[in-house]
């Protein structure tokens, strides 16, 4: 599948590691997907997030993404619907932290190794289906290649972490289809 990327799209998958916040297998999940496509200039991806002002956005981005990723990949969405339950999710994790250390909800344990490679891929299962819905999206618009639009489109066509915090800024799955669609002089 790899070999369908264009260009961009490669240089999200591989910048995604650098924002993971623990070296262990899974670290990278859509949270990195999603700030390794906003560093990108020029391709269709990076400019419809900057035609939604979400570039701008990005230390806000950052933070959400850091906050989920403190109540161990949870959006704030998720974290309100417990508590509309009587769960304070904010509790549940200083109380974790208190017990077990700062960020004991998100670390991971280092991958095993086996002649200096690791056995196991970066990419968390969320990750991963992003990926896999990227392939879906560019086959259903009929494209050859899988680009960084199709990676953005990915991350906001199904629930998820990065659609969480898309929303949480005001940009939706819609948004993202109507900026994609502008023309490159528009954006």
């Amino acid at each position: 599948m790899f070999e369908r990327f264009t260009a961009s799209a490669r240089d999200v998958v591989r910048g995604a590691p650098a924002y993971a916040s623990g070296a262990g297998p899974g670290g990278v999940g859509e949270g990195e997907l999603l700030l390794a496509l906003l560093d990108g200039t020029g391709s269709p991806g990076a400019e419809a997030l900057g035609a939604l002002g979400v570039r701008e956005r990005r230390a806000s981005v950052e933070h959400a993404l850091d906050e989920a990723r403190r109540r161990g990949g949870m959006s704030s969405v998720e974290a309100e619907a417990l508590a509309g339950l009587g769960i304070d999710v904010a509790e549940v994790v200083s109380r974790v932290e208190r017990e077990h250390g700062a960020g004991a909800l998100s670390t991971a344990s280092g991958p095993a190794k086996r002649r200096g490679r690791s056995l196991r891929s970066p990419f968390g299962p969320e990750a991963k289906s992003v990926l896999e819905r990227s392939l879906r999206v560019a086959l259903g618009r009929g494209d050859k290649y899988i680009g960084d639009e199709h990676l953005l489109l990915a991350m906001v066509t199904g629930p998820g972490l990065a659609a969480a915090v898309l929303a949480e800024h005001g940009v939706t799955h819609a948004d993202v289809v109507r900026a994609l669609e502008r023309p490159a002089a528009a954006s």
